[in-house]
């Protein structure tokens, strides 16, 4: 981090939803995927600060602006019985990389880690962004290379569920 620069992270609230949902579309340009966000304010109250929060947020303030977030909720691990937390974005943005902010964000969510007795803690790549596998590598994380992630959209869960009740498997 610069001399003198001030780190402050703390958990997102309500009132950082607009803030977050610019941080998401700045991620999504960074990774070549601006057409595919669909995220709205309104989404991000409802899943985030809702009655049924299904993630958390985190942001990293340097000198009192904001240069980073991430986003992560827990997972499970029925091997150790155990949860996990799946880190499922972070973005530093570029003025701030190379000061220390992604580094600090990660041991956050160590810390976090640790008090909720997770198992691991993990996250994916793009296997094209060399500079986050890097970054990544120096914090000691290993790529899982025996897994390959598989989703379906929503559209194909929709065609999933139709198939299987009509019997078409």
């Amino acid at each position: 981090m610069a001399e003198g620069a001030q780190l402050r992270i703390k958990q997102a609230t309500v009132e950082d939803v607009p803030l977050i949902l610019t941080f998401i579309r700045e991620l999504a340009q960074h990774e070549r995927a601006l057409d595919r966000v669909s995220a709205t304010e309104e989404g991000l109250r409802l899943t985030l600060f809702g009655s049924r929060p299904y993630a958390e947020a985190v942001i990293a303030y340097q000198n009192n602006e904001p240069v980073a977030f991430a986003l992560f909720y827990f997972s499970y691990t029925s091997f150790s019985a155990l949860p996990g937390l799946y880190l499922e974005d972070i973005f530093v943005r570029p003025t701030a990389r190379g000061s220390g902010v992604g580094r600090a964000l990660f041991a956050f969510l160590a810390q976090k880690a640790i008090e909720g007795n997770c198992a691991r803690m993990e996250w994916s790549v793009l296997n094209w962004n060399q500079m986050a596998i890097r970054f990544y590598e120096k914090l000691d994380a290993e790529p899982v290379r025996d897994w390959t992630v598989f989703h379906l959209s929503r559209e194909k869960l929709g065609q999933l569920t139709t198939r299987t009740v009509q019997g078409t498997e």
